[in-house]
C-alpha cells in the first residue's frame, strides 16, 4: 500500500482497514469538465463515473457526439429530447445548468470547496448530493463526504453497524471523523467494496 492517505484511513479506522487490504484501490479517470458531469447527474440521475445504466452515454451516442457542451447542446437536445421523457423539473434544471453556462466563465479548479458549492448551489435545481458528487469525481477533491448519498448510508449502515432510525446522518459524520482529511478515499472505498462484493462468484 503506497498511498499515504490509504494508509492513514488503515490505520485510523479498522472497518476501512479490512476493505483496504481486500481490495483494488478504486479509480477514476476523472473528465475535469463540472457542465459535462452536471449534466450526466441530472439526466442519469446518477454520475456516469458510478451509473450501469450509461443512459448518458446513449443519449451522447444518438446525437453523435463525443461530449457535451454548451456549444453543441442544442444539436444533443434536438437528438434526444424528443425519445427521452424527461420530466418537466429535469428540463428546467438542464436549461438554468445552460443559462448558467452562457453567462459565467468559471475556472473551477482555482476555487475552494466552499466557492463550488456557493456557484453551483446558485443554480435552481441543483443540490447538495450533485454537488458533492462533482467535488468528488470531478474536481477530485481530497476530502468531501456525501451523507446524502444513498448508497453510502446503506454501506454503513451494514458495516459499522448504525442504526438508521436514529440520526443517520450524524451518526455517519461521527465515523468520518476519524478519516481526517481523506474523506474522498474513505467514501471512494467503501462504494468499490459494494461494487467489489456485486462481481464476485457465488
Amino acid at each position: 500500500m503506497s498511498n499515504p492517505a490509504a494508509q492513514f484511513l488503515a490505520q485510523a479506522d479498522p472497518v476501512l482497514a479490512k476493505i483496504i487490504h481486500s481490495i483494488p484501490e478504486p479509480v477514476h479517470e476523472s473528465t475535469h469538465d463540472v457542465f459535462f458531469d452536471l449534466m450526466s447527474c441530472i439526466l442519469e440521475q446518477q454520475i456516469h463515473y458510478r451509473s450501469s445504466k450509461r443512459i448518458f452515454q446513449k443519449m451522447l451516442d444518438t446525437a453523435q457526439l463525443t461530449t457535451l457542451s454548451p456549444e453543441n447542446f442544442a444539436q444533443f437536445e434536438e437528438k434526444t429530447f424528443v425519445t427521452a421523457k424527461l420530466s418537466m423539473g429535469k428540463y428546467e434544471t438542464l436549461g438554468q445548468i445552460l443559462a448558467f453556462w452562457q453567462q459565467q466563465k468559471i475556472a473551477w479548479p482555482a476555487l475552494s470547496d466552499e466557492e463550488v458549492r456557493g456557484q453551483l448551489g446558485s443554480i435552481k435545481g441543483i443540490g447538495p448530493w450533485t454537488i458533492d458528487m462533482i467535488l468528488l469525481y470531478t474536481l477530485e477533491r481530497p476530502n468531501v463526504f456525501p451523507a446524502d448519498d444513498f448508497h453510502l448510508k446503506e454501506i454503513m449502515v451494514k458495516l459499522y453497524g448504525l442504526n438508521p432510525e436514529s440520526k443517520l446522518k450524524a451518526q455517519m459524520l461521527d465515523i468520518a471523523k476519524d478519516w481526517g482529511e481523506n474523506r474522498s478515499l474513505a467514501v471512494k472505498y467503501l462504494l468499490a467494496w459494494k461494487e467489489f462484493n456485486k462481481k464476485k462468484p457465488v
